[in-house]
């Protein structure tokens, strides 16, 4: 190429030359007022042709060097990406195999090369957050938000940092902040709800609920959104504001009739409204209708302390009359004739029990009839079968979703989080045995 140029510069003159040789004319220049020179024609084509070409020159002398400069930047931007990608496989492979002192040293050397490398920041921060090094998992998952504001995995990051710091309000400001970016992050949504449920926000779960259902319309965040409506009713009604309540309870109970937790809560506030018998007809329709025995349970309670034994018995007696084998109902009624001291009454309910040795309580009820009786033999005949004594008379409540235990009644399960879920352990076939008092 070089050869090419020089053989065109020394054609270029010859040919001036030539001509400069048959052309003898000349031109006046004037250089500066009245000075002037006769200069040739021909060394006045020459210079202006070489001021072109140095013109030219002096062009593509700038073009190439900075074509060759970005070259050269691009060649030492892609040896340096291409050192950052090697390191961050490495960090990786050591997060994998569960070495994290590797993959921090790795980390650490890209950021050392590009301070802004948002993956290694996010890394560098997840591996001190499993550590439970809250203050530098904070630091980083921080620096990369300053870089990029609406990065939700640093914003989700913080959120946890922030519960585990037990400063859920905190934690709440920055999943809101990921709901602003993307209002359809279910993921945010969860942990938003898990949050508000910390802090008993029933009312703002009610329509963060709402939300989900609009995005997950499943049975079982259904089922979230009738516990949420329940626990706000129970808190208005605490607070004394029973109207709210009851719309609380109507509202479930409108897409939900065996929702029995809205069904107690409803008679609850009949009660605190000191209208117990409109509780007591109320609980009794519910009964007819549901045939829920934790409704039963409950109304067994109101009508012995109003005095009318014969009204739960007559109610048991037309439950067992529509279900004659229904061993749970004929259990029931033989511990409330025990309650009233009725043992004649009681030992021939449990008689009538088609298959007794499914429900091991009986053997409770009998031998204390036996010891009311003054047959002693008998009596430990029947309480050599069974043990713990303790309460006998208390049948606990059984979780069907999870199978936890407990005597009292709950409207939620403690263990599980699932409403509407217990139900009365007779058979003694729940999963879990611990029972908690």
């Amino acid at each position: 190429m070089v050869r090419i140029v020089f053989f065109m510069f020394i054609l270029y003159f010859a040919i001036i030359g030539y001509f400069g040789y048959f052309n003898n004319a000349s031109v006046t220049i004037i250089l500066y007022k009245d000075v002037t020179r006769e200069v040739p024609l021909w060394l006045v084509a020459a210079l202006s042709s070489g001021v072109g070409i140095l013109f030219m020159f002096i062009i593509y002398t700038i073009r190439d060097t900075r074509r060759l400069i970005k070259k050269v930047q691009t060649q030492r931007r892609e040896k340096r990406q291409q050192k950052i990608q090697n390191l961050y496989s490495k960090a990786l492979g050591g997060i994998h195999a569960g070495r994290d002192s590797v993959a921090v040293e790795a980390l650490t050397e890209i950021l050392k090369i590009d301070s802004e490398h948002i993956p290694s920041l996010l890394r560098l921060g997840e591996i001190y957050l499993k550590r439970k090094e809250y203050k530098e998992a904070q630091e980083y998952f921080k620096k990369a938000l300053a870089i990029d504001p609406d990065n939700t995995e640093a914003l989700f990051n913080l959120a946890t940092i922030k519960e585990h710091l037990d400063v859920p309000e905190e934690a709440l400001r920055y999943i809101d902040k990921i709901l602003e970016i993307d209002r359809n992050n279910i993921t945010a949504m969860y942990k938003k709800r898990e949050i508000l449920e910390g802090l008993k926000k029933w009312e703002e779960l009610i329509q963060l609920q709402k939300d989900i259902l609009s995005y997950k319309d499943e049975d079982f965040e259904k089922e979230y959104l009738k516990g949420y409506l329940y626990e706000a009713g129970l808190k208005d009604m605490e607070e004394g504001n029973y109207d709210k309540a009851k719309k609380h309870f109507k509202e479930i109970l409108k897409v939900d009739n065996g929702f029995i937790p809205a069904h107690t809560g409803f008679a609850e506030l009949l009660l605190k409204d000191n209208k117990t018998s409109e509780a007591i007809e109320y609980l009794e329709k519910v009964f007819i209708e549901t045939r829920s025995m934790i409704v039963l349970a409950r109304l067994e309670e109101l009508l012995l302390s109003m005095g009318e034994p014969s009204r739960i018995i007559n109610l048991y007696k037309e439950a067992i009359k529509d279900k004659p084998s229904d061993s749970k109902l004929r259990f029931f009624l033989a511990k409330l004739y025990y309650r009233l001291e009725m043992l004649d009454d009681a030992m021939q309910a449990i008689e009538e029990i088609e298959d007794p040795s499914s429900i091991p309580d009986i053997g409770k009820i009998k031998g204390a009839i036996y010891i009311r009786r003054g047959d002693i033999q008998k009596a430990t005949e029947e309480l050599e079968k069974v043990l713990n004594m303790k309460k006998f008379l208390r049948v606990p409540y059984c979780c069907s979703n999870c199978g936890w235990t407990q005597m009292e009644w709950a409207g939620r399960c403690p263990l599980c989080g699932r409403w509407n879920t217990f139900y009365f352990n007779i058979h003694g076939h729940c999963e879990i045995t611990r029972i908690s008092d």
